[in-house]
């Protein structure tokens, strides 16, 4: 159990040290909110010619920056109650299609004798229509010892576990994206897929097997909203990226500093005596940018040059950080930017905050506690009813009990 005193306590000798970080974040505050403000006075092709060629520009604004002589988007909509919100939200999802998947591990290692693992992946499709039908289900597979310890690399288990997982949400929003292509040729309103994370994935060289296989697949997916012409959105409730930053710094110094007090979402959501916030209200988003971060060479368009991946920041509540909305570039270059955002606002609406679609995909996934116990007795009942050499421990049954 936790001692409050002792928390107390401890808090209290480590005052200066919270205090030094809080004076140091409000200094670098107001530097990137400053240069947030001069590179809205300079023209997106100026930006572009100055930082395409550096490998870590961070991002680069697309020409929204040019019209909007901002970097955010105000949402012109307005409610005097959740109900009118709620109003708004229908009339956006009606007869429109939208998607989510996530999954679910469970790793056994200390509780049995050989390595096992088992995956839930939980999916929420939901049409909007006046039918009220709609599909939750999910896909439950085990992970057998030979599977986790066959590797053509020096791969721990449990890593191995969480890319049989990556990898099965990823072609679980492939399989809609494929079902639903050719929306536009059946008169069908613009659907939408969730994914529940960054479309975007770097990694550092030299880059191992499964690094590489990690980013593949995310390139596969974005390549398949291409294709399908569905669109796709990453979403991202709590960013810690920083691409905004380094956009900043390389516009203002040609280099990258070495602040680490900021992410890209505090400066969007902070405010100063100087600077008033970025996104001010609820439903506010950010001007698109094409991401240009180190180790993103995958997601280049070689014809263009451009990344095949964007991102949005979208203020989802009143008082915290906006999340990050990563979005196939070909849904800006094609105007569906607007209606996309729209849905996921909508979905926040009837999510409270959250995408509904994701939060009931994650309900549908999820491996509870009490469901980790019931798969190891399952799994000492088939090792004995099988006569295999396998066994279950007492103490990890006796723990379970316990909490």
């Amino acid at each position: 159990m936790l001692f409050r005193e002792l928390l107390t306590e401890e808090l209290h000798n480590q005052r200066e040290d919270f205090q030094r970080f809080a004076e140091t974040q409000f200094s670098d505050l107001t530097e990137y909110l400053e240069k947030l403000q001069n590179l809205c006075q300079t023209p997106s092709a100026e930006v572009w010619a100055r930082l395409k060629s550096k490998e870590d520009a961070g991002a680069l604004p697309s020409e929204e920056l040019d019209r909007q002589k901002s970097f955010s988007f105000d949402f012109k909509q307005k409610w005097d109650n959740h109900e009118e919100a709620r109003c708004w939200a229908f009339d956006i999802l009606q007869s429109r299609t939208t998607f989510a998947a996530d999954g679910s591990q469970l790793y056994a290692e200390k509780e049995t004798s050989l390595p096992v693992a088992a995956i839930q992946i939980g999916w929420f499709e939901n049409p909007h229509d006046e039918t009220g039908k709609y599909e939750k289900n999910a896909h439950f597979f085990v992970l057998p010892p030979n599977e986790l310890l066959s590797q053509d690399e020096p791969v721990i288990p449990e890593t191995r576990v969480g890319q049989r997982r990556f990898e099965a949400e990823v072609e679980k929003v492939e399989e809609f994206l494929q079902r639903k292509s050719g929306w536009q040729e059946r008169g069908e309103r613009m659907p939408l897929a969730f994914y529940d994370g960054t479309l975007l994935l770097s990694t550092p060289h030299p880059k191992t097997a499964l690094q590489t296989s990690f980013t593949n697949k995310l390139v596969e997916l974005v390549r398949f909203s291409i294709a399908t012409k569905v669109p796709l959105v990453g979403y991202v409730d709590r960013s810690y990226a920083r691409d905004l930053l380094t956009l900043l710094d390389n516009f203002e110094t040609g280099a990258n500093a070495n602040e680490k007090t900021l992410y890209d979402a505090t400066i969007l959501h902070a405010e100063t005596s100087n600077f008033a916030k970025v996104l001010k209200l609820w439903g506010d988003r950010t001007c698109f940018c094409y991401s240009k971060r180190r180790g993103l060479g995958a997601f280049i368009d070689t014809n263009t040059e451009k990344s095949i991946v964007g991102f949005s920041y979208l203020q989802t509540t009143i008082d915290g950080a906006p999340a990050r909305l990563d979005v196939p570039s070909w849904v800006y270059e094609e105007n569906l930017l607007e209606e996309v955002i729209n849905v996921v606002r909508a979905e926040c609406v009837i999510g409270l905050g959250y995408p509904y679609a994701l939060e009931t995909a994650d309900a549908t996934a999820i491996i509870t506690s009490r469901d980790r116990e019931i798969f190891l007795r399952a799994l000492q009942d088939f090792a004995s009813r099988e006569k295999l050499n396998f066994s279950v421990s007492r103490k990890s049954a006796s723990k379970g009990r316990r909490r």
